[in-house]
This record gives C-alpha cells, sequence and structure tokens, in this order.
C-alpha cells in the first residue's frame, strides 16, 4: 500500500491520506484520551524532573529555586537509610519476579486445560475480580483475616496447638505476606495475555504431538510453552523494568512500624521525604534515580532477550 501512495502525485496522496482519516475517525478517536493522558500525566511532568538539581523552594517556583547540582544524588547515594530501604526494594522485587511472574503463566496453563466451559468461565471470573478492588478495602480484609486474636489462620494455628502468627507484624513473614497478597490480587488479570496468546496456537500442533505419542504435559512442554514464548519474553522484560518499582499502594497500606525494618521501599520512603517532610528536590532524585535503573534494566533485558530467542520489545 505504501508503494502505490509513493507512486501517486502529491495532490492525491494527501487525499488518499484525508480518505483513510475519515474512513477510520471513530478508530482514531478512540485514542485521543489515551494520547492525552500520556501527555499530561507523563510528558507534563518532566518539566518539574528539574527540581531535583534543584534546591527548591515552593514561594520561589521551579524556576526561581537555585541549582545545586548533583548534591541531592550525592546525599541519597551516602544515606544509611537509603541504602537500606533500596536493598528492601530488592529484595522484595526478586521474591516478586520469582514467585509473581511465573503464577500467570501457570493460572493460563491450567484454565486452558479446562474442558467444561462453564466452569472456565466462572473460573476466570473469579480469579479476575480481585484486581478490581482497591488495596485500602483489602488491607482492613487482611487484617481481619491475619489477625492473630479472631482471624481465622489463627484459629486453624490453635486447633493444630500452635501460636498464632501475625503475618502483618512480624518482619520475619512480612515480605512473604506482600508477596502472597500481591500474587492473589493481579494473578487472574496477569493471566489474561498469556491466555490471548494460548488462543493463537495452532490445534494442529496438538494433534501432531498427541500422533507423535506426547500425553498432556508433553504437549503442553513442546507445544505449549513454545507457543507463547514471545509473550513471555515481552512479559518478562517488562517485568525486569519494573523491578525496582514497588506496589505502593499494596506496602503503603500495609506496611506499619513493626514492620519498616523489611517493609519501607523507595514508594514510601519517596511519599515520606516529598509528602511528609517536604524534602521535594530529595524525594524527585530518588524518584528519577529509580527511573534510571528501570530503563537500565529494560534495556539490558531486551538485549540479552534478542540474543537468547531473538524475541524482543524493539
Amino acid at each position: 500500500m505504501s508503494t502505490v501512495n509513493q507512486a501517486l502525485p502529491h495532490e492525491d496522496r494527501k487525499k488518499s491520506l484525508w480518505f483513510r482519516i475519515k474512513k477510520h475517525k471513530l478508530h482514531l478517536l478512540m485514542i485521543v484520551l489515551p494520547i492525552l493522558q500520556f501527555i499530561i500525566f507523563k510528558w507534563g511532568p518532566m518539566y518539574g524532573v528539574q527540581i531535583a538539581f534543584k534546591n527548591f523552594k515552593i514561594l520561589k517556583g521551579i524556576e526561581g529555586s537555585p541549582w545545586v547540582g548533583f548534591d541531592n544524588f550525592t546525599r541519597l547515594l551516602t544515606s544509611y537509610d537509603f541504602a537500606q530501604v533500596f536493598g528492601n526494594t530488592l529484595i522484595l522485587a526478586i521474591y516478586n519476579f520469582i514467585f509473581g511472574f511465573p503464577a500467570p503463566i501457570l493460572l493460563a496453563l491450567m484454565l486452558n486445560e479446562l474442558r467444561g466451559k462453564k466452569f472456565k468461565r466462572v473460573t476466570q471470573t473469579l480469579s479476575y475480580l480481585p484486581h478490581f478492588v482497591s488495596w485500602v478495602i483489602l488491607t482492613g480484609i487482611f487484617m481481619d483475616v491475619l489477625s492473630p486474636s479472631r482471624g481465622p489462620i489463627a484459629a486453624i494455628f490453635r486447633a493444630f496447638g500452635a501460636d498464632p502468627i501475625y503475618f502483618l507484624g512480624n518482619p520475619k513473614y512480612f515480605r512473604g505476606t506482600l508477596v502472597v497478597t500481591g500474587i492473589w490480587k493481579g494473578i487472574g488479570w496477569g493471566s489474561i495475555v498469556y491466555l490471548s496468546a494460548l488462543g493463537s496456537v495452532n490445534e494442529e500442533l496438538y494433534d501432531a504431538a498427541h500422533v507423535d505419542g506426547c500425553g498432556r504435559w508433553g504437549r503442553i512442554w513442546h507445544v505449549t510453552l513454545p507457543g507463547i514464548t514471545p509473550t513471555i519474553t515481552i512479559m518478562m522484560i517488562m517485568a525486569v523494568g519494573n523491578l525496582v518499582d514497588d506496589n505502593f499502594d499494596q506496602v503503603f497500606n500495609l506496611l506499619n512500624p513493626a514492620v519498616y525494618s523489611v517493609g519501607d521501599v523507595l514508594g514510601t520512603y519517596i511519599y515520606r521525604s516529598g509528602i511528609n517532610n517536604m524534602d521535594y528536590s530529595y524525594s524527585t532524585a530518588v524518584d528519577l534515580f529509580r527511573n534510571i535503573i528501570s530503563l537500565i534494566l529494560v534495556v539490558g533485558a531486551n538485549t540479552v532477550a534478542k540474543r537468547v530467542n531473538e524475541y524482543g520489545l524493539w
């Protein structure tokens, strides 16, 4: 189509472009709001990134605040609090990646193997529901469920003669609690993309594998997984890029002073520095540092993926 357009005179190409715009005007209208949202909430705020290199004063504004160069970055790199918070973020990110990333894939594979369509739809719907419940509500639910005095989990412990564990107040179990509750909330929603990828796997490949003597596990290993490898690779690259982008809503609502030593992450640290302490320059520097790390991780993961299996984001 592009070759034909290049062969057309300039006026004809303009008419052809205008014709396509008119033809797809509803589709183009649908992307206007996402583009505006991206410009307003993603590109627009980038103007304020410069306060990471300034001693920002509210009354003086961004332009009137004095430049301090890399002083804020030097401060964060030499701060004990930042080192501890960054370590907590990395540990929690590794846990989430090891246990959280495969979870939607496993759920999608199990749902794909279900034969009863009605039961499959009901299971999918139930797995999606937690995604639409805010962490504010879920925090109240988890505080009751995991309560060592009145929660059902504590009752189970007592029934077996064991002492109840306060999962939300014990540093030993808090990170595990974050990982498990995060998986429970997002596993159904995360499986959607893999279920879509599974729908595009050629059914003839399953028949051929069955003829060759492959059982159910063999078909999953030799047909299903290779068929969704491009999707898994892309999602893995994005997950690696989000390693230091902690789930602020979850951690902020579940965090309490008893588990600060293991649960305080970059998101909550930035919130306290910027909102509570009104140290806007320093909090912006921390957030910019986190975004730079994310960019490096995405580029690195994409490069490795391209060399390993030739799939990537670009």
